[in-house]
């Protein structure tokens, strides 16, 4: 399997004169995923975390409903990509069939192929109340998440989705040079964690865009906090489904574009973070 980190040759201009050095890059490979003998999405990523993401994105894109219906998942290693080979349960596949499309998805796409407008504006899940958070609980999980972005440290060049609890701090974290890869394999690793999504709050290091709201949403998360700001769609969507909205979230305070009614005043303990 390829590294997730490279490592160039670098010249470096800096004042009137170059220096010689190195840089450390994230890798990007292809990743097919293919369900029942049949290539539904070609997507480029990071190549790490693979059975999260084939996971997530089944789970994302509405392929299965939960991971127990993958009934086999295979990572093969071919010789320009990756291909992650799932097989499903019948019900599941023939279900498939009837909605199957192909994807060339570049970095960082999150709607490549859709031939549809409705379907690239689907309604989101609309999720449950969920937990309510203080305010410091936010800038917490905001300032926690840096830290563990080890990809990220390394390169500066990979977003990072991560899930946040009361109780355990960041529970898991995702890092892909795709947007929708980290939330996607994130996704994945609460599934197969059997994590209720329900109990945090999930934490984007990019903007928000209407398919990551599509794709929390499908999670069941009530609370998305981002570093960056959304789309106005984004916004309209986390509205409908039910969904609080925080933005330019950072150490020292954020925005909150829907549904304020779960940022509570109170404040409760946290006890101390495991990462998954």
């Amino acid at each position: 399997m390829h590294d997730p980190v490279r490592t160039v040759d670098r010249q470096v201009w800096r004042g009137s004169s170059p220096a010689e050095g190195m840089r450390a890059i994230p890798e990007e490979t292809a990743i097919a995923l293919t369900y029942n003998g049949g290539t539904y999405a070609v997507m480029m990523g990071t190549p790490q975390d693979f059975r999260d993401f084939a996971v997530g994105f089944s789970l994302s894109e509405g392929i299965v409903q939960s991971a127990e219906d993958i009934e086999s998942l295979e990572v093969v290693q071919l010789d320009d990509g990756v291909e992650l080979r799932m097989w499903l349960a019948q019900v599941r596949a023939a279900r498939l069939g009837e909605r199957r499309r192909h994807i060339a998805g570049p970095t960082g796409c999150g709607l490549c192929g859709i031939d549809s407008i409705a379907e690239a504006v689907r309604p989101a899940a609309v999720v449950a109340q969920g937990r309510s958070f203080a305010p410091h609980q936010i800038m917490t999980a905001v300032a926690s998440l840096a830290p563990l972005q080890t990809i990220n440290i390394e390169t500066r060049a990979v977003h990072a989705a991560a899930f946040w609890t009361l109780a355990r701090g960041i529970v898991a974290l995702r890092e892909d040079v795709g947007r929708h890869n980290a939330l996607d394999k994130l996704a994945g690793a609460l599934a197969q964690g059997n994590v209720s999504a329900s109990e945090g709050m999930v934490l984007l290091t990019s903007r928000v865009s209407v398919e990551m709201v599509q794709k929390a949403a499908a999670m069941g998360a009530p609370l998305i906090s981002a570093v960056s700001a959304p789309t106005a769609l984004a916004v309209r969507i986390a509205e409908r489904s039910g969904i609080t909205l925080v933005a330019i979230a950072r150490a020292d305070g954020f925005e909150i574009l829907t549904h304020p009614e779960r940022i509570a005043a109170s404040v409760q303990p946290k006890e101390t973070a495991d990462v998954a």
